[in-house]
């Protein structure tokens, strides 16, 4: 047996406490670098039924091998004598497995080398494993991290035992990241790598919206109103779309808080980034009037409703045309990713021009009088919330673009 104290047992201990790795993982390591360093020394690759003990009160490890107990040995690597035997273990019988210490002699400073290359492999991987577990469960959600640096347009962000990627495309565009701050990032993926695991996260995602709706609205989360759908363009605009499964209770007022208390809250966490809150509807033409918020709508004509298609043709009065497109098509971008429809939007002189009829109009069977009154009132309730205007530059941009005809996939 060869001594080697109690500074193993303390390393083990230090390395548990700071990186998680298992007392048992680095013991198991040593008796396999163990049995490692006895092949070679023997230098053979294979040998049978050899493996190492370490006692941990003594302090002492050795190598030992099990035979088998027999009345005529035949192979001795593998079998022992019961006479052999009993100057071993009085009790023992025929048939019975001893183990028989094999270690050599001068074979300390052989181990220790051994030992400490094995030993350093398995903690490596002990490390890679513990980090890839804990963000494989992480992996979908959200989490904070430290900013580190920035190398080559992506940044390195730190999140507890590894540092993660935000690729450029994953980044708020304009957003400047400072080494040092906090972040909050989605967990978007986590790929295994012969080092540690590369985790890759995103300042953009959807679901930073989410978690802050959550947080800052208490009937979210409760369950009183419900998050139906997000569309987002990380820096610009969001669309959320929600509904309420109690009728006392006001799924937009929710969110927006009293005075637009909540709203702000959310608004300063996202660098400004404007918001508009939808009010969700199963009925598809009052979702598609709603998620185009906050442009006045004269129609929509639904154009296909099944499993392969879902289009929607949408007729806005003149002035309204560029508000309903939004600059460089962001309005109706979103309303098409938050609710799922192709929308096809034209101005009543270009409808006209067409001579396009409206069968299946929502508001065919409402006089013109009744149409003013639910679009302002929808209006109305976006006006509350200072996110919803457009500025002079907004509308400036498409003052060339009344008469195009926009189409969003």
């Amino acid at each position: 047996m060869i001594k080697i104290g109690t500074a193993l047992f303390e390393a083990c201990e230090e390395l548990e406490r700071e990186k998680g790795i298992s007392k048992d993982v680095i013991i198991a390591s040593l008796c396999d670098a163990m049995v490692t360093a006895y092949k070679k020394h023997l230098k053979q690759k294979d040998v049978p039924n050899v493996e190492a003990i370490l006692d941990e009160q003594s302090g002492e490890i050795g190598v030992f091998r099990t035979k088998v107990v027999v009345e005529k040995v035949e192979d001795p690597n593998l079998e022992i004598s019961l006479e052999d035997a009993k100057e071993i273990d009085d009790e023992v019988e025929l048939e019975d497995e001893v183990k028989i210490e094999v270690t050599p002699e001068n074979f300390g400073r052989i181990a220790a080398q051994s030992a400490k290359q094995v030993i350093t492999q398995r903690i490596r991987e002990a490390e890679r494993k513990l980090v890839l577990d804990e963000f494989m469960e992480k992996k979908g959600s959200l989490t904070t991290g430290i900013i580190q640096r920035v190398e080559n347009r992506n940044v390195i962000v730190n999140i507890g035992k590894t540092d993660a990627i935000m690729p450029q495309k994953e980044q708020i565009p304009g957003e400047y990241y400072k080494p040092g701050t906090r972040i909050r990032v989605f967990v978007l993926n986590v790929k295994e790598t012969s080092r540690l695991p590369q985790v890759i996260v995103s300042h953009a995602h959807s679901e930073i919206v989410r978690e802050l709706f959550e947080l800052e609205v208490p009937e979210i989360e409760d369950g009183i109103v419900e998050i139906k759908s997000i569309s987002r363009e990380a820096g610009y605009r969001t669309k959320i779309a929600v509904a309420s499964n109690d009728p006392d209770v006001d799924s937009v007022g929710a969110c927006i808080g009293p005075r637009g208390s909540r709203i702000q809250t959310i608004i300063g966490e996202l660098k400004n980034e404007k918001i508009d809150i939808v009010r969700y509807s199963d009925n598809p033409v009052e979702y598609i009037v709603n998620a185009l918020s906050p442009a006045r709508i004269v129609s929509v004509d639904i154009l296909a409703d099944d499993e392969y298609s879902k289009e929607a043709f949408v007729i806005v009065p003149d002035d309204q045309l560029s508000l309903a497109i939004g600059r460089d098509g962001q309005n109706v971008r979103l309303a098409h990713k938050l609710t799922g429809w192709k929308i096809d939007i034209k101005s009543q002189s270009q409808a006209e021009k067409m001579d396009y009829p409206h069968h299946q109009s929502h508001f065919e069977e409402q006089d013109e009088e009744q149409i003013d009154d639910e679009v302002d009132e929808i209006a109305e309730e976006i006006r509350e919330q200072e996110e919803y205007a457009m500025d002079e530059e907004d509308i400036a941009s498409f003052e060339d673009s009344e008469n195009a005809e926009e189409t969003v996939e």
